[in-house]
């Protein structure tokens, strides 16, 4: 089977709407500031961008005020909208019951993109976006081909979902860059308590 290549047919969806004049409305979900620097750059040229921070795997508040506050702040400094959900971590407890002792990107995690997409779905349709779309796929540790796979499964008629491999053309040492540059906070485990616990005993 041949893989698909994520960043290919993006780059091509994206210049066939500068062709045809055309800005989509977009839901970015942005898992925080760092990860949501580059792929903001790359997009806002592109679409009509609205951030939206909703990450229930986030272990504390206080960690999840962090990063909310950080992705405003970004979104201030590129032009573009941002909205939020308040901590809502009973989703993602609820969501991944029987699922604590999977390993880091196992079926917990895959469980976890499931969550942050249907809802990231929902706020795109509710705000009558064209599409949404994750900045997840930024990450050298997140599959991208399974987290495209999950979004498509979840988008209908109604809401398209805009499949991406951000990490491409040199997106994760950009979003470094532009992290030092900003001063952004960078949180160095994923956000839940099983990552921060694994990244504590490394």
């Amino acid at each position: 089977m041949n893989e698909i290549n994520y960043d290919k047919n993006l780059e091509k969806f994206i210049a066939e709407n500068i062709k045809k004049g055309v800005k989509p409305t977009l839901l970015l979900h942005a898992c925080c500031a760092p990860c949501a620097s580059s792929c903001i750059e790359r997009l806002k040229s592109a679409f009509n961008i609205t951030i939206y921070f909703y990450n229930p795997n986030i272990d504390t508040l206080k960690e999840y005020e962090q990063r909310k506050l950080e992705c405003q702040r970004l979104c201030e400094y590129f032009g573009v909208n941002f909205i939020f959900e308040e901590h809502q971590k009973q989703d993602f407890i609820s969501g991944t019951v029987g699922l604590e002792k999977e390993p880091e990107r196992g079926k917990r995690c895959e469980k976890c993109f499931l969550i942050r997409l249907e809802k990231a779905r929902d706020k795109a349709r509710e705000l009558k976006l064209e599409y949404f779309a994750t900045t997840l796929t930024l990450s050298p540790l997140k599959n991208a081909r399974l987290i495209n796979e999950i979004g498509e499964s979840v988008s209908d008629l109604s809401i398209k979902y805009l499949p991406t491999d951000f990490k491409k053309r040199g997106g994760n040492s950009r979003a470094i860059e532009l992290s030092k540059m900003l001063n952004l906070y960078r949180q160095n485990y994923c956000g839940c308590e099983f990552s921060k616990r694994k990244n504590e005993n490394v």
